[in-house]
Formats: structure tokens, sequence, C-alpha cells
């Protein structure tokens, strides 16, 4: 019997919370800035609030944090909406902090007549300036003493426009001598004079994150506001503006957010390498984003297994990309269709094969599923092989193609190597062997006994593909912590483009997004680049699971 999977601390506290009665419903909520793709820490977040909320009956909101209209865009909210529901999830409801503005304004202009905030004439260099450091209390603005009606005229006017961007704020009045620095009286809202992707040109105030998402969070009741760590010293403020306000106490509580080997998190760096054209795109298959990762041949459910591998955390950790990639090779492994092509071809002509002849071989789909059924395979007298699976002097545990050495073709012959050509460079041109048509796979009454198998592709049945091979964006496993720009460790090797791969013709008819094996190769993934003329296929990941080993290790 297998030992019963422990509970993180966000279970306990929900289990807790529960079994006092505190809820009766759990309320979680994903809330994304539409400023860039998601990525795979997002991915965690989404895992995790959705997942509590199916795991506890309850509900999960997807909103999205629209309070910057300079960064804010239509693209980023759908991608938003399609990367969570490819992941597997649906929202409860679809709301933005937009949808809040009215009930914001409203609450800002409570938290005035409180004598809780006051409008600040200083620019952002003065307001910086006059906040102090840990060892030192900050300075009193000249203007926090103005009266609760100047304040609200003032207030009223920012939101008519009758300001210029920074020529006033809307700060909270709390205490410049704090030792939380956020505390010390927090900007509310800014001027902003810029169109705004839902709300048009209604509003020129918006109000700050700090503000925006704990009131956010108690206007749907969420009961259990999860954020990443960075958000630690900003519950002390997003307790006090829900206790000023009375209003439905919501709580946060912050996890370590998901740092990956050999890339980078941060949506900044991610957007200096889309807009700097070190990638071609947010969904560029080496990027973390999760449309990358999905267009590299990554599936949903290996996602969601790395996500529960790697748990949460109440510490800032970096996990090793090859946990992430060992999933996807376990789901691949179990689902994608085997297919045979050659990266590097050399002519194979197997001399005693009449020259007339083809045939059709059945070879399995996928051994690892029952179902898979067979596909049929063109063979002939001229094959396309590995170069690699050929030596002219083959060492003692060679156990491919050589003078006299013998092999298996994958589904079909046996076959033995008889001699070859070279070019005036010295390159090997054509191999030559023979076959034994008693050796043909699942009819082999020939009792010759070979150790190597190689995959082939029959010349007159090719087609032909550009392949896509890629590698680890970056050279070095945490490039944020290096010394120096980032960039400067992008891994130049991280995309090999193959433009002429020999594949049989089953792959002619595959849909974007369909996964392969190709044997010997790795995981492949047909990319939206393909035509009918040109097909593209991306290497999800290589065959080799260097992690799993280094765990068998441990």
């Amino acid at each position: 019997m297998s030992a019963e999977k422990s509970l993180n601390f966000l279970e306990e506290i929900i289990e807790n919370d529960l079994a006092a009665g505190t809820y009766q419903q759990i309320h979680t909520r994903f809330p994304p800035e539409p400023n860039g793709y998601l990525h795979i820490g997002h991915a965690s977040s989404i895992h995790l609030n959705f997942g509590l909320a199916l795991k506890y009956n309850g509900k999960c909101n997807l909103r999205f944090d629209d309070t910057n209209p300079v960064t804010e865009e239509t693209e980023y909210v759908d991608s938003i909406r399609n990367d969570i529901k490819w992941l597997g999830y649906n929202w409860d409801n679809e709301f933005y902090a937009s949808d809040y503005f009215e009930q914001l304004y409203a609450f800002a202009q409570t938290l005035i007549r409180k004598g809780l905030a006051y409008v600040d004439d200083s620019s952002s260099e003065e307001i910086a300036a006059s906040k102090g450091d840990l060892n030192t209390p900050g300075k009193n603005a000249p203007y926090r003493d103005r009266t609760i009606e100047e304040n609200l005229a003032l207030f009223a006017a920012m939101r008519e426009g009758k300001y210029k961007d920074g020529e006033k704020v809307l700060r909270a009045k709390i205490d410049m001598a704090h030792p939380n620095l956020l505390l010390r009286d927090p900007i509310i809202y800014r001027i902003k004079h810029a169109h705004h992707h839902r709300t048009g040109d209604q509003w020129c105030i918006y109000p700050m994150y700090d503000f925006a998402h704990g009131q956010s969070d108690s206007i749907e009741h969420i009961t259990h506001s999860i954020c990443t760590l960075e958000f630690i010293h900003h519950r002390p403020l997003y307790d006090w503006f829900i206790e000023k306000l009375e209003i439905y106490p919501s709580h946060q509580y912050e996890f370590a957010r998901r740092n990956l080997t050999y890339t980078v998190m941060s949506k900044r760096k991610l957007l200096q390498l889309v807009n700097e054209k070190h990638v071609s795109g947010w969904d560029d298959p080496r990027m973390p984003t999760i449309s990358g990762m999905r267009r590299r041949g990554y599936t949903a459910a290996a996602i969601r297994n790395f996500c529960d591998a790697a748990g949460i955390a109440k510490r800032e950790n970096i996990v090793d990309i090859g946990l992430l990639e060992h999933f996807v090779r376990e789901d691949l492994n179990k689902t994608a269709l085997r297919a045979m092509a050659v990266l590097d071809p050399v002519k194979l002509i197997i001399t005693n094969y009449p020259d007339s002849k083809t045939e059709e071989l059945e070879i399995e789909n996928n051994p690892e599923d029952e179902n898979g059924g067979k596909r049929k395979v063109g063979f002939s007298k001229e094959l396309w092989i590995e170069r690699e699976d050929f030596m002219e002097q083959p060492p003692k545990k060679f156990f491919r193609l050589g003078p006299g050495l013998q092999v298996r073709l994958k589904g079909a012959y046996i076959v033995t190597c008889e001699d070859y050509k070279k070019d005036e460079n010295g390159n090997i041109t054509e191999i030559y062997g023979s076959y034994y048509p008693e050796s043909k796979s699942g009819q082999d009454t020939s009792g010759i006994h070979v150790k190597g198998t190689i995959h082939w592709v029959s010349v007159p049945h090719a087609k032909q593909a550009e392949v896509r091979l890629y590698d680890r964006l970056f050279k070095v496993e945490n490039p944020a912590a290096e010394e120096g720009n980032f960039k400067s460790y992008i891994n130049e090797n991280s995309l090999q483009i193959v433009p002429s791969v020999q594949i049989e013709a089953s792959l002619a008819a595959a849909i974007t997004g369909q996964h392969f094996q190709f044997l010997r190769k790795g995981y492949f993934t047909l990319d939206p680049d393909s035509s009918e003329t040109h097909l593209v296929f991306n290497r999800t990941v290589t065959l080799k699971d260097s992690w799993a080993k280094e765990q068998k290790k441990a």
C-alpha cells in the first residue's frame, strides 16, 4: 500500500479553515497582468489556484489585473485564456480589475473621508527621497495635512483630467516612520493619460496594484489570496486597506515562485528577448512560456505532473529543468506515435533485393500502447540510413554497420554490409549490403542473431522535411544570477536547423501539435510553420533522460 501524499502548507491551512467553519467554501483566483505571455512559473500558480479549488470543491476566478494601460494588450488577454484552457482548467468567473474602477475610486474617497488618504503634489523623485530607509525614518510630505474637503476636490479634479501625468498622486496616510517601507504613505492612485484596452479613455487615473489587489479580492469574496513570496512584505498593507475600509476580509498567503535552470522568468527580460529578436516571438519553442512549450511539443499533462512533483515551498528555490523534461518524456513515451526519420542521410543499397520490387511492411505505432495499432511503411532496394550508423573501421562494440557487420533494419530485414563508396573528399556516398529474405521481422526463420537495430527510410517512398533541433536557451544554470547582462549567456547553439531530413511517408499526414517519437532521435511535433509542401518538425526533447539517471544514482 503506497504512502498517502502529505499535504502542502496551503492545503493544511485550507483544511483547518474548513474544519473550523471559517469558510463553507473556498474561493481562489488567478490574477495575471495582461502585459505578456504566461510562463512555467504562472503554470505553477494556475495549477495551484485551480487545483485547490477543484480538490476542495471550491471556486476559482480568472481576474485580469489591468491597471496599467501602457503595457497591457488584448493579445495578451487572449493568450492567457488559451493557455489556461490548454492546461486543462476552466474558471468560474472572468473578471477584470477595470470592472471595479468605479468601486475602487469610491474606496479611495472613503479613505480620504476617514482622513487616511491625501493628494500629494510632490514629484516621484521627491517622494522617493522622502521615504527614508531601513535606518532612517521618512519625512512627511508638505501636502500631508490638506483638509478632507480639499483632498476630495483635488482627487475629483484628477479624475476629470485637469492635471498632467505625474503632477499629482493620491497617497495613503499611514506612518512615514513605519519599519516596513511599503507602509510609508504608499501611492494609491497615479495619473496616466493613456488609452485602456477595455475602458478606452474613460479614465485617466489608475489604482496601484497594492490598492487594487486586496480590494478586488474582497469584492469577489476571495477566501485564500495566494501570491508569490515577493508580496510577503505587502501583506500588512493588504490587511491595512481591508481593515480601514471595513470590507470583506480576504487573506493573503505566499509561496515561492517557480524558477527553472537554464532560463529566465522575469517578464521584463522575456520581453527583451522578444523585442530584440533573440527569439522568434513569445511562442518560440526555446522560451519558458506556456505557448512556447506547447509549440515545442510539451504536453499539458506533463506540465501538470511537473507542478505536482516540484510542489510548493515557502523559500525561493530553483528547479532543475531536467525534472520538467523527465515528465515530458514520460508522457510522450506513452502517447507519441513512432515514426522513422533520417536526419543525416547516406544511401544503403541492398544489392540482392530485386530492382523493381517494393513492399509494404507493418510496423507498430507505439509499443507502449496495446491499442496503438500498426502502420504500413514502404520498403525498397535503396534506403536512407543515418550516416553515424556506419563506420569504416568500427570498434569492437559497434553494433551497427561496417564492413562485414550485420544489423537489423527496424521492422524489416537483417542486412550484411559488403562494401561502400567514397567521393574525392573521402565522404561516404553509398553503402552496399545484402539482405536475408527469410529474416523478415515477425517471420524470421534465418536463425541469425544480431545485437543492433537501426532505422531507415525507403528512398522512393521518402518525403522531405525541415527539422528544428532545440536546446536550452542559456549556457549557464542561473543566468539571472550571473554578473553582467543576462543576454551575454544566451546559447548560440540553442537552435539548429536541419533543412533536408528524409522522413517516412506516413508523416506527411501529420497535423500541427501531433506528437511523434522519431526512432532513436527523440520526440518531435509538427510546427505551425508547416505547409503541405514544406513540413517542419520541432524536437521536443531527446530520448536520453539524464535527470532520471541521476536520481537512480542518488
